[in-house]
């Protein structure tokens, strides 16, 4: 599967998957002017492939910020990982696809809500959903 964006074409399919309790969303927050989000992209988009049960979004913090929100984003890649509306990760991560695939399969298998995930990423869900 490729990744899915904000574009109006997307949203229904990443509404879609937020409100599937049991779907694990990776949400990569960027910026265009990024040149590592820039590098990171087709690494993110293979993850996407090798991942079919998850749906990776890719989230212009800038383009998107509508949507985006308050989410505080300190340095690029950001990874914000659902299963379903239930965060499970939120911080910076390398533009490592090894290491990021290594998460990914860690949340796919068990992970607990995240305990204290900012408030702009708990409602980032309802943004899709409400849309």
């Amino acid at each position: 599967m490729a990744i899915l964006t904000a574009a109006p074409a997307d949203r229904a399919a990443v509404a879609g998957a937020f409100a599937t309790p049991s779907r694990l969303v990776v949400v990569s927050l960027c910026a265009a002017w990024c040149d590592t989000c820039g590098e990171f992209r087709a690494g993110f988009e293979r993850l996407a492939k090798a991942h079919p049960r998850a749906t990776f979004v890719w989230l212009d913090i800038e383009d998107d910020a509508a949507i985006a929100g308050d989410i505080d984003v300190e340095n690029f890649p950001t990874l914000a990982i659902y299963r379903g509306t239930h965060p499970l990760h939120f911080g910076i991560s390398l533009p490592h696809e090894g290491a990021v695939g290594r998460l990914v399969d860690a949340l796919e298998v068990d992970a607990a809500t995240l305990r204290e995930a900012p408030q702009a990423v708990i409602e980032l869900p309802g943004k899709f959903l409400e849309r």
